[in-house]
Formats: C-alpha cells, structure tokens, sequence
C-alpha cells in the first residue's frame, strides 16, 4: 500500500509540474506528457482503491476473495493509458503544422527530472509488486516505465529541438512533437498488453504451462498419487487458485484419502506462496488399470 501511495503522491506532483512548464514554454511533448500524468493520478486511485478491496476474505456473495478487483483495477489503467497515447499522438501531430516553440532549457530540466523520478518509482514498485504478486501495483509499475518512455522521448524531443534553434537546423526544431509520436506509440503498445493480461485473468486463462509442470511435479513426489487425471489453475487477483484431480487406490479409507489431500495441498503451497487454495477431487484407482 506504501508504494501504491507514493506513486500517487508523485503523480500528482509531476503532474502539476510539467503541465505548468509545458503550458508556459509551450512544450507539446512535455505538455502531452503531463496529460498523461493526470491520468496516472487517476490509474493510481484506481489501482490503490482496488488493492483495498482485493485484500477483503472471502465472504458469503464473494465465496473465491476478491482478488478480482486488481485485476479490474489493471484494465481501467490500460483503457486511461490507451486513452493518454491517443490524445497524445493527437495533439503532436497538431504541433507539426504550428510553428514550432521556442526550446526552453528549464522544459529540458523538467523533463529530466520526470525521466529520473519515474525511473526510481518504477524500479520501486515493480519490486514491491513481484514481492507482493500485485496485479495492482505491477500495473502502477508499469504505468511508471510508459511514463520513462515518455519522458526519455520528452528530452530527446526538446534537446534536439534546442540544438535546431541554435545551429539553425530547421527541421529539428520538430523533435518536440515527433518525439509526442513516438510517445504514444510506446505508451500504446503497453496499454495493449496490460489490457490483454487483465482480459485473460478475467476470462480464468490458465497459468503458464512452466507452473503447472511445478506443480505436477509435487503432486507425483507423492507415493500414494497413482495418476494425475486433471490439473488446472487460474490466477485470481494477486493469488492463485488450483483445481486438480488425482487417483489414489481405492481401498484406502476416507480418513486417509483425506490425509493424502492434506498432503498434496501442503506440498504446493509450502513451496508457491501465491497459490491460495488448492482443491482436490480424488479417484479410486486399482491396480489393474496400470
């Protein structure tokens, strides 16, 4: 929740300022840019208030958690990241047919600024995310690299167009809105993906195959497992469920079929500590089936 905070702290701050500094020096990049930090101070909200409800137990309406709602919560920041790249590849387009502002030194240290700051909070939050297995705070962590990206392209843009105006290189007078372009192509391409991953998460994909394999392999390490019959798991928010099916031989008592249960769901989750909860079926099996 602390990274959840800080980012949102950040966004609001570096929004303020480079909309301030845009607007003054007339900086579309950097302007565009922070358009599209305002829309992080709502991904963030967005983000942190689903991690409050995903942390809830499990309740009678919500019997699986309701780990869901990050996963909710990532898809609204992929549609207001998608909705920051179209707006920014509007408005940069539109500065090629202006002519063209003057580049501003202190633009140039905003920009910098940006491109350190969301640099550090994403490193920051990526690594708090994976510890965590936050589908929330990965998403704000990558909210944070399509705002590197924007702001690396924001100083290249308005380094070149500063090295136009004072070599008298016309054309790169236009790398502040060529480097908007390439801004929101980049940012684009990661609302893609975010959106993808939360769609696949809310349509209960299975997880990667690689996991399932890990978890076959405890399953078999146990000798009174005879046959794995079917195995799936999906990810629910920042844990993940298993439903799996084995055989055991039939004559063994249900005390003990239990016990075997126990066995299997100890084994799993002793080992994967994102995993939640692990739901078994078990088969009789005799020995005339091989």
């Amino acid at each position: 929740m602390l990274a959840a905070w800080v980012s949102l702290i950040s966004n609001i701050m570096l929004t303020i300022i480079k909309i301030a500094v845009g607007l003054v020096f007339r900086s579309q990049v950097l302007l565009a840019d922070g358009v599209h930090n305002a829309g992080d101070v709502i991904a963030t909200a967005a983000a942190l208030s689903s991690m409050r409800i995903s942390k809830r137990p499990a309740d009678d309406d919500h019997p699986y958690g309701h780990g869901k709602a990050e996963v909710l919560g990532s898809g609204i920041v992929s549609i207001i990241l998608a909705l920051a790249a179209l707006y920014i590849g509007y408005h940069a387009v539109l500065g090629f047919f202006e002519e063209p502002a003057q580049a501003s030194l202190i633009a140039f240290g905003a920009a910098v600024l940006s491109l350190v700051w969301k640099q550090a909070l994403y490193v920051y939050t990526l690594r708090v995310g994976r510890e965590s297995n936050s589908k929330g705070l990965l998403a704000t962590a990558y909210d944070h690299l399509a705002d590197v990206y924007a702001s690396a392209a924001a100083v290249a843009g308005i380094g070149l167009a500063w090295i136009g105006e004072h070599y008298g290189i016309g054309w790169l007078s236009y790398g502040d809105p060529a480097a908007g372009i390439i801004v929101s192509l980049l940012v684009l391409k990661l609302a893609w993906h975010m959106g993808q991953e939360a769609i696949d998460i809310l349509m209960e994909k299975n997880v990667s195959s690689e996991k399932l394999s890990e978890y076959v392999t405890l399953i078999r390490g146990i000798p009174e497992v005879k046959r794995i019959d079917r195995i799936r798991a999906r990810e629910h928010g920042h844990y993940i469920l298993v439903d799996l099916r084995v055989s055991i031989p039939g004559e063994m008592t249900i005390q003990e079929g239990h016990d075997i249960s126990r066995t299997i769901k100890t084994a799993i989750m002793d080992r994967h500590q994102e995993v939640d909860e692990v739901l078994i079926h078990l088969n009789p099996w005799y020995r005339n089936e091989g």
